[in-house]
């Protein structure tokens, strides 16, 4: 019998779990990433296998950073300790079962296309909202793997600078180097750096939403100009690829009411006509890593 198991990589915690093919998730464990030291990393994983005794005949991982598509090498800011190696091989040898490795941003849209809001839909753009900004494709049920491992980061790239400048918004330089990127402006500390320059007080992003659900005037011309920084890009996505839906994911996509308002903007602003909604809460939250790694396990034999 066939089993599929799965790991979640995040700079605090390795999860584990297995995953049948409807996305059920049982035998959830934890433990602490470590940092530094390769052995260490890899017998964590060893030992989380072990510990549930579930003989998995493959295993998918979903990881905070990418893996190059044409080396296999990974790179992850916050998960310094798999720089470096090729994961899929290295994992593969060291458990004796065959390894899959996707990035978490193109594991929650896989999770998304298959078990979740976009179950069954033949294009879909799984995207993040949260501590920043990213995304994932999936086609036919697949995961599209981009040159260097990069696929689905409409997050970044200078194409704000304009529009937030006419807005009042410092204009900053992204983590990644470029100046004018939606991921500091589409992400929940881009919703309070949008505030911040409009009235001068420092709310985390969840005090700015709830203002703006109780009325409060301020909080509402933040909500607007958040909303309008996001419609431009995600409708250029939109008219680009083509998705059937967009399931949301991240700290964000918990409030329906501001998901509507995003919907609403980019449906607009987009040739195609939706009649639907667009862009959607993905069903996935909590166990998009495991689910959407636990499906890109079972492309591999048996």
């Amino acid at each position: 019998m066939s089993v599929t198991a799965a790991f979640d990589i995040g700079g605090s915690k390795i999860e584990f779990a297995r995953v049948d093919r409807e996305g059920a998730v049982t035998n959830r464990a934890t433990l602490p990433t470590p940092h530094t030291n390769w052995g260490d990393f890899v017998a964590a994983l060893r030992s989380l296998v072990a510990a549930d005794g579930s003989q998995a005949t493959r295993i998918g991982i979903s990881i905070a950073g990418t893996t190059d598509s044409a080396t296999g090498i990974a790179q992850a800011a916050n998960v310094p300790v798999v720089n470096g190696h090729h994961l899929e091989n290295e994992i593969s040898a060291a458990l004796g079962v065959p390894v899959r490795v996707g990035n978490d941003a193109d594991c929650f849209a896989l999770a998304e296309a298959t078990v979740g809001a976009g179950r069954g839909m033949p294009i879909v753009f799984g995207a993040i909202l949260g501590t920043g900004v990213g995304g994932g494709l999936v086609i036919g049920g697949r995961m599209v793997r981009g040159a260097n491992g990069v696929t689905g980061e409409w997050g970044h790239g200078p194409i704000l600078a304009e529009a937030v400048a006419a807005r009042g918004i410092p204009v900053i330089r992204c983590g990644c180097g470029q100046i004018g990127c939606l991921d500091s402006y589409g992400s929940a500390r881009g919703l309070e750096r949008i505030h911040a320059a409009f009235t001068g007080a420092s709310l985390t992003s969840h005090a700015i939403t709830q203002a703006w659900h109780a009325g409060d005037a301020d909080a509402a011309r933040t909500v607007d100009a958040f909303v309008e920084l996001i419609a431009g890009p995600l409708s250029v996505i939109v008219n680009t690829l083509g998705p059937w839906a967009i399931p949301v994911g991240g700290g964000l996509s918990s409030d329906v009411a501001l998901l509507e308002r995003i919907d609403l903007a980019v449906r607009a602003r987009v040739l195609g006509r939706y009649d639907p909604p667009l862009v959607v809460p993905g069903r996935t939250r909590g166990a998009s890593g495991l689910i959407g790694a636990a499906m890109l396990a079972e492309e591999l034999p048996a």
